[in-house]
């Protein structure tokens, strides 16, 4: 077991932290917000998923002054080619349809009305990055992803973001219908995670003085 330390992670998502936290914790690290530290959020200007995850790690350690996590995921439906995508979060906003979760899913069942369970197969992805420092020159980079289709409905009250609306091939069960540990271990996120852990146990994160 390694001595507690702080990690920032570049995010203010209660719920990626929260996972975050409970994958993290046996390994002796702690996730705090980025908001803890006065880090402000950073455009995401960059057009992949590790591009993005860099750019939001590397302020996040440089304000820090702590390694820094960061993730980018998003949603891909194959009948949008690959849509919503980097913009999952903003899907809605950008189509001047709203904003947040509900109002994105409401906006993505509109656009796949009609289409059957072939048409509407999606997956989830995932990027995780860990920055020991600001000027790492050898960042570590672990990727995830979650097969699936997007229901005609939405499903459960658990998770986040599009986890109402999409099936999971694992149980063929809507993603808000799992249970934390569950989804800790099926998820995008879950898989990439899994793969930082697998790194930091072999190659742990130097000590704090």
């Amino acid at each position: 077991m390694h001595t507690q330390q702080s990690l920032v992670f570049a995010s203010g998502n209660p719920g990626k932290i929260a996972e975050l936290n409970d994958l993290l914790k046996p390994l002796g690290y702690a996730v705090q917000p980025q908001s803890d530290f006065g880090v402000q959020p950073v455009d995401e200007t960059a057009t992949t998923f590790v591009e993005n995850a860099l750019l939001k790690a590397r302020e996040a350690t440089r304000v820090s002054g702590l390694p820094a996590i960061a993730d980018d995921s998003g949603l891909e439906v194959d009948a949008l080619n690959g849509a919503p995508g980097l913009y999952s979060a903003r899907f809605a906003q950008m189509h001047n349809a709203g904003q947040g979760d509900a109002d994105n899913n409401a906006l993505l069942l509109q656009k796949l009305a009609g289409l059957s369970a072939d048409e509407r197969r999606a997956r989830f992805r995932s990027v995780v990055v860990l920055l020991r420092h600001e000027l790492d020159p050898s960042p570590i980079i672990c990727e995830g992803h979650w097969e699936g289709v997007i229901m005609e409905a939405a499903e459960g009250d658990g998770g986040f973001g599009y986890d109402p609306i999409f099936r999971n091939a694992d149980t063929g069960t809507a993603a808000a219908t799992l249970d934390k540990a569950t989804k800790n271990r099926l998820s995008h996120r879950g898989k990439a995670v899994a793969a930082l852990i697998s790194y930091l146990a072999k190659h742990p994160l130097p000590t704090p003085q």
